[in-house]
């Protein structure tokens, strides 16, 4: 039987975002299935993967918060960003000049709404071409800068050129960019050494499952219901009559599903008990406008006990 939710996955080092989407789905014998924004192959963390219904809901998840830790090291630049591309340049005596006050006042000045230029090696496109196939060819094109939120960004430690931090971001944040800006406000360069996406959304690395257990052991791992994993959205729970209308694809106003006052963003219709996502709309003029209608575990007559338990 299909299953529809998101499973959270640790990724290992030197993997690309796309290779664990091809492992799992091959683990796991599932069809539809992609992830809800890419993690850099050296990275590891969390790396949520949305499965068969669960992929509809991929866009509502790309807009979330990210949380990360990592490491830099001061005194060289690299063509990536980070310790897998070449050497550009070398500073390494204006690093040991370096105090801690000064990163933190640099740290400062990278906090909050920024302006931050995406790295060339990158998955962005320019003119139909993705930057890190012009960065291959030895091109460096104009890129466009991005405003993004940089919640927080905290030193953790700090001894002979190398730190450790921590970064609340917004979505779109290039953390490696965040390093290389840091360390020419610092006057000595810097790249990104390590990565580890701690958190986005409301998944953390309390839940994910680290992809060679997942291998090893295909049925052990925690499927979380589309209706939970877009919790921060507002929802409503209907009647089996509303959802059997919304089912058919009925055109229906506000008033015919709530008494409450119309929602005035984009939010989330449960099925009777609350238990799976039926849909995501919003209102127009009254009428609910549907963004995304959920048929998983609906028959022709929706009735509560076959609609899916959450699984949590």
């Amino acid at each position: 039987m299909q299953e529809h939710g998101v499973i959270v996955v640790d990724k290992p080092s030197g993997m690309t975002s796309a290779r664990v989407v091809s492992i799992v789905k091959r683990s796991l014998g599932v069809k539809k299935i992609g992830h809800t924004g890419t993690l850099d192959p050296m990275a590891t963390g969390v790396l949520p993967l949305c499965i068969g219904e669960g992929t509809r809901i991929a866009g509502y998840l790309l807009a979330e918060d990210k949380y990360y830790e990592g490491e830099f090291l001061l005194g060289s630049e690299t063509d990536t960003l980070d310790r897998e591309g070449k050497i550009t340049s070398e500073n390494p005596d204006a690093a040991k000049l370096v105090i801690e006050s000064q990163i933190l006042a640099e740290m400062a000045k990278l906090t909050g709404p920024i302006e931050q230029i995406p790295p060339m090696f990158s998955a962005l496109k320019k003119d139909g071409k993705r930057l890190h196939t012009l960065a291959r060819a030895g091109k460096v094109v104009e890129r466009e800068p991005r405003s993004i939120i940089i919640h927080s960004f905290e030193l953790i430690s700090f001894a002979e050129g190398r730190g450790t931090f921590s970064v609340h971001a917004s979505k779109g944040t290039y953390v490696r960019s965040l390093v290389f800006d840091l360390g020419r406000g610092l006057g000595c360069g810097a790249h990104l050494t390590e990565l580890r996406r701690t958190k986005s959304g409301q998944f953390d690395l309390a839940m994910a499952i680290p992809l060679k257990k997942l291998q090893e052991s295909a049925g052990n791992y925690t499927l979380v219901d589309p209706s939970m994993a877009i919790a921060h959205l507002p929802h409503i729970v209907v009647s089996d009559d509303q959802a059997q209308l919304i089912a058919d694809g009925k055109r229906l106003l506000w008033r015919d599903v709530s008494d409450e006052p119309e929602p005035k963003e984009v939010f989330a219709i449960r099925t009777p008990g609350g238990t799976a996502l039926l849909a995501i709309a919003e209102i127009d003029e009254e009428r609910l406008r549907f963004r995304r209608v959920f048929n998983y575990g609906l028959t022709r007559r929706v009735r509560s006990s076959n609609l899916p338990a959450e699984i949590v």
